[in-house]
């Protein structure tokens, strides 16, 4: 089993939806970082439940460090926490051991791990441990900020309602706001369209998907590898450890392939003294490194696959068939909680591209040159 991200900085999380915690160990991170907890709560926040359009599931998520950190500040050795599970109807998932949930991995795990696997509420496929990655990128988001690198996501699409989009001659404000925000959305009249859609298919034992648009502002040219450590590998690869993800797209994406190439070039030029694209359908990266523009990405999330309504499905241990109405407690749409999950593996993402590239003193001292 596979459950560390990274290369340089690097996250390994542990534990299942209804055991007594989960938790991670971030190893690799740079030493003198202050850990400011108001900001890791915030960013928590952002990934709960939230009134009728999420699961009535409510979790204090308060991490407990227990290693890395002294006076506030990362010692350099692994930053290990844990964070309790306190709310937990384990008696809801007894069928779940032997039925397999449409859409879910119940079958699959059962297949990889015969019958050891935890079931309940998912165990380790379940969301629930995405706490665990928004607690350690939000350490690692904070850095980022800190040295000029902005992270932001917006709810670009929701049960088929659209959000506005990005006005990067603002880009700066728009993803200060967004990351101020529990549903983020730039347009507080699509925020409520795609909420009333999400109560719709809640009243209807049914759910919803939606897809997230993320910007990354300030980072500098160079970053990222070329073919198999490329800036849009690391982030794809990061992307799809989060449950429910089913595609992601960078610049104009899939849309890209109907262009001409006159069209979908981005131009250079120099402004301020500096090199610009006039356009940035690519996203921000040529050759897998980026170029100093915007990089942008969107990420598909599917409907979640817990639903009440009857659906069909096997028995997996008596091998018959058999239907299944969900019950226990879930989300109608996960989107908006993903928000903050998209945001947190983007900003470890980041951070090891940039750690492998200049070193864990660009933290400390600059952008990977010498001070004059």
């Amino acid at each position: 089993m596979s459950n560390t991200l990274g290369k340089a900085i690097r996250l390994t999380v542990f534990g299942e939806s209804h055991g007594p915690c989960i938790g991670g160990v971030l190893d690799g991170i740079p030493a003198g970082l202050k850990i400011d907890t108001e900001y890791i709560k915030d960013e928590l926040e952002k990934r709960k439940s939230i009134s009728s359009i999420s699961t009535p599931r409510r979790e204090d998520d308060e991490p407990v460090f227990i290693s890395g950190i002294k006076d506030g500040v990362t010692e350099g050795t692994p930053l290990a926490f844990t964070i309790a599970n306190k709310d937990v109807k384990s008696g809801d998932y007894e069928e779940m051991s032997k039925i397999a949930r449409p859409g879910h991995a119940d079958y699959s795990a059962e297949m990889k791990y015969g019958g050891f696997q935890d079931a309940r509420g998912g165990g380790h496929f379940s969301g629930r441990l995405t706490a665990v990655i928004v607690t350690a990128g939000a350490i690692m988001k904070k850095a980022l900020e800190d040295k000029g690198i902005v992270i932001a996501s917006h709810i670009d699409e929701l049960a088929g309602v659209k959000d506005v989009e990005f006005d990067f001659d603002r880009a700066e404000q728009e993803a200060c706001a967004l990351n101020k925000k529990i549903f983020a959305c730039l347009s507080d009249e699509a925020a409520e369209a795609m909420i009333t859609k999400v109560e719709e298919a809640r009243s209807d034992g049914d759910s919803v998907g939606g897809i997230i648009e993320t910007v990354v502002l300030g980072l500098e040219p160079g970053i990222g590898e070329p073919i198999f450590s490329s800036a849009e590998s690391e982030l794809s690869a990061a992307l799809f450890s989060i449950g429910g993800v089913k595609g992601v797209e960078f610049g104009r994406g899939f849309e890209i392939a109907r262009m001409r190439g006159s069209e979908a070039n981005d131009a250079f030029r120099m402004e301020g003294g500096k090199v610009v694209t006039s356009t940035n359908n690519n996203g921000g990266i040529n050759g897998g490194i980026s170029n100093g523009m915007p990089v942008v990405f969107r990420t598909a999330v599917k409907p979640t696959p817990s639903i009440s309504k009857e659906q069909e499905t096997v028995d997996f241990r008596s091998m018959e068939n058999a239907t299944l109405s969900i019950k226990g407690r879930h989300d109608p749409a996960i989107v908006h909680r993903a928000v903050a999950v998209v945001n947190a593996v983007t900003a470890l993402t980041m951070a090891d591209l940039i750690c492998r590239r200049y070193g864990y003193i660009w933290f400390a001292e600059g952008n990977g040159e010498e001070d004059e």
